[in-house]
C-alpha cells in the first residue's frame, strides 16, 4: 500500500489503514494488528493519555496534530527503532535524469526566478522545498527511488539571491552534475542538513507545513525565523503551460485505454475471484 500508520504499544497493536486497504491489512498482519480505517477513527481518539514515541524525521507537525491534537504526550526518538530490527535489501541506486525543456515547457532557471522573486516578496531569506515531487518539478528532474513513480527523493534549498543547495545522496546526482544544473558545492549530505542550515546567514525561512519533517523544522527554527508555511511551488505548478497540457492530454489517453483495457479483463476474461 502507499499508506497507513502503525501504532505499537505494550499489549496491543493498531494498523491505522484507509478503505483501499482494509482487506490486503488484515491478510497480511493477521492478527498482529488491530485494523482501523482511519476516515472512521483517528488515533488521537483510540490511544489516549500515554506517551508515544516517533521519528521525528518522517511525521510533520501538522500530521502529528491532526492525528493526536492533545490526547496523548509525544517524545521524539531520532533513531528509526525499526530500522535497528530490520535492515532492507541494499540495492544500487539509479542516477536522477533530465526532463528536455520541449516536456517540461519551462526552463528550470525561469522557474528558480519566479521562486526568488515570491521569496523576496514575502521578505524571506530562504526557501525550504521539502516536498520531492516539487523538486523535481523546479529542477525538471526526475528519479528512480520509488518502484512506481519517478519522484527523486531529494530536498532544496532557495536563497533570495544565488544560494541554491540540493539535498541528496551525491552518487545519484553524476548526470545533474554533468549537465551542470547543479554543482558539487551545492549538493548537501542529508545527515548534514543540520550543518548547512547553520552556515547560513539570514533571518527568515519559508517551508512547507504538508511535508517538512518535526526534525528538519526544528533544525531550521532553531536559528531562522520561520515566516511562511506554504510552499509556493504548489500554486505554480497548478497552471500549466502548453506543453505541460499537451502532454495530459497524450498521458490520458494512454491511461483510459488501459483501464478501459483492465475493465475487460475483470468482466469478461477473469475467472478467478478477486478483492480489492
Amino acid at each position: 500500500g502507499s499508506a497507513g500508520l502503525g501504532i505499537i504499544l505494550k499489549k496491543k497493536n493498531y494498523l491505522f489503514v484507509d478503505g483501499r486497504y482494509t482487506i490486503q491489512a488484515k491478510q497480511q498482519s493477521e492478527n498482529n494488528f488491530k485494523i482501523i480505517e482511519i476516515h472512521k477513527f483517528l488515533p488521537g481518539k483510540i490511544i489516549k493519555n500515554l506517551k508515544l514515541g516517533f521519528d521525528p524525521n518522517l511525521f510533520t507537525k501538522k500530521q502529528l496534530n491532526r492525528y493526536f491534537s492533545n490526547s496523548i504526550s509525544l517524545k521524539e526518538i531520532n533513531i528509526n527503532l525499526i530500522d535497528k530490527i530490520y535492515k532492507t535489501k541494499i540495492t544500487k541506486k539509479k542516477n536522477f535524469y533530465s526532463l528536455s525543456d520541449k516536456v517540461s515547457g519551462e526552463n528550470f532557471n525561469s522557474k528558480i526566478l519566479k521562486l526568488r522573486n515570491i521569496i523576496k516578496i514575502k521578505k524571506a531569506d530562504y526557501l525550504f522545498i521539502s516536498a520531492p515531487e516539487n523538486v523535481a518539478w523546479v529542477l525538471n528532474i526526475r528519479g528512480f527511488d520509488n518502484p512506481n513513480s519517478p519522484i527523486p527523493n531529494c530536498r532544496l534549498i532557495i536563497g533570495k539571491n544565488k544560494n541554491l543547495f540540493l539535498i541528496s545522496k551525491q552518487n545519484k546526482l553524476i548526470n545533474i552534475i554533468k549537465e551542470k544544473k547543479i554543482q558539487k558545492n551545492q549538493i548537501i549530505e542529508p545527515n548534514n542538513f543540520n550543518i548547512l542550515i547553520k552556515n547560513l546567514k539570514g533571518d527568515k525561512f519559508i517551508i512547507d507545513e504538508q511535508t517538512c519533517s518535526v526534525l528538519n523544522e526544528n533544525i531550521i527554527s532553531s536559528k531562522f525565523n520561520i515566516i511562511d508555511k506554504e510552499d509556493p511551488c504548489y500554486q505554480l505548478k497548478a497552471i500549466k503551460n502548453s506543453s505541460e497540457i499537451k502532454n495530459m492530454i497524450k498521458a490520458h489517453i494512454i491511461d483510459g485505454v488501459a483501464l478501459t483495457k483492465f475493465i475487460f479483463w475483470i468482466k469478461n476474461i477473469n475467472k478467478k475471484k478477486i478483492t480489492e
